[in-house]
């Protein structure tokens, strides 16, 4: 079905794995389209903390162990997401807490997660989205900066390194080429790395859209990140046919417009992925194709978006060609 277009994956084999998040669901739905184009694979909910030790003497694998196996038994490449977040992680980790114990739980968790997929997970999503996106703050609110202070960044790459010295971990957030953000990542990984810290990339989570951010400001916020001497991962792609803010529910396909600028931005994407191919290790899909993401419900809810580079029948789109001339 697939074999009479090109592989994305051979496509760009010579540059850098090319990868999509997955589900249970999606992993069957799309099994074909992931099989053939893909050597990579996210997973987009089922290793966060919520899913996976929902209870303090409780841990749940099932979903996260189809994921590895399918790694396992199709030769793909495993990024594991994630390990310390604000976000998807349950009260009970925060209540009746202080420092020294949140801190002594967080290691508990890492291990049994990094030990148990070390065979398959190369590299880790160790801290997701720790720096504030207002210019005056350098740090999000969260109840891990409030209970262990910034010291928590440190301590969750220390504890993933400590759990499986061979992977490559990663500080992973979004805004990734806002120049006021882009600068405090850079300034958090640079610390970090002057440290000792054992931390080896930046994940750019690409949930971009065909106006934002410019060309200019990835390309820039690139170069900044390679300076410090780390690996880049593009982490989770996609890119909205709609502005952030439009609240548009009418539409029940993309414009012309849309679809052309779509085609351009996706160009100019890889264009400058290229460009810096011995820099960049992956590009992970935040999906894989229309008929699902995670767009359909974010910002606006309901709203159909068509961010991938296949419809939502699984067929390559026009935008699919644009970027493997």
């Amino acid at each position: 079905m697939y074999d009479q277009i090109p592989s994305l994956k051979e496509v760009f084999k010579t540059d850098f794995h090319i990868g999509a998040a997955v589900n249970p669901k999606t992993l069957k739905s799309s099994k074909e389209l992931l099989d053939y184009h893909f050597s990579s694979i996210t997973a987009e909910n089922v290793m966060k903390f919520e899913v996976i030790h929902p209870k303090k003497d409780t841990y749940d694998f099932t979903q996260a162990d189809l994921l590895a196996d399918y790694a396992r038994k199709n030769d793909k490449k495993m990024r594991g997401h994630t390990l310390v977040w604000h976000n998807q992680t349950p009260n009970w980790v925060f209540e009746n807490t202080n420092k020294e114990k949140v801190l002594s739980m967080m290691k508990q968790h890492i291990f049994k997660i990094v030990e148990r997929y070390k065979d398959v997970v190369h590299a880790w999503d160790v801290v997701n989205e720790a720096i504030d996106d207002k210019a005056e703050t350098f740090y999000r609110k969260s109840p891990w900066l409030d209970l262990a202070g910034e010291e928590f960044i440190e301590k969750a790459f220390l504890f993933a390194h400590e759990a499986d010295p061979q992977a490559t971990l990663f500080y992973n957030d979004y805004n990734a080429c806002d120049p006021v953000k882009s600068e405090k990542i850079y300034q958090l990984v640079k610390r970090l790395k002057e440290k000792g810290v054992p931390i080896h990339g930046i994940g750019m989570q690409a949930h971009w859209n065909i106006y934002d951010p410019s060309i200019d400001e990835i390309r820039a916020a690139i170069k900044k990140y390679v300076s410090l001497g780390v690996e880049i991962h593009i982490t989770e792609m996609d890119v909205s046919v709609f502005e952030f803010e439009d609240k548009r529910t009418d539409l029940t396909q993309p414009t012309e417009e849309m679809i052309s600028m779509q085609q351009k931005r996706y160009r100019e994407f890889f264009d400058i992925f290229k460009e810096y191919k011995e820099h960049i290790g992956s590009v992970t899909f935040w999906g894989i194709a229309d008929d699902y993401t995670w767009l359909d419900d974010f910002p606006q809810k309901g709203r159909k978006n068509w961010p991938f580079l296949f419809d939502d029948k699984q067929q390559p789109k026009e935008v699919f060609f644009h970027i493997i001339k």
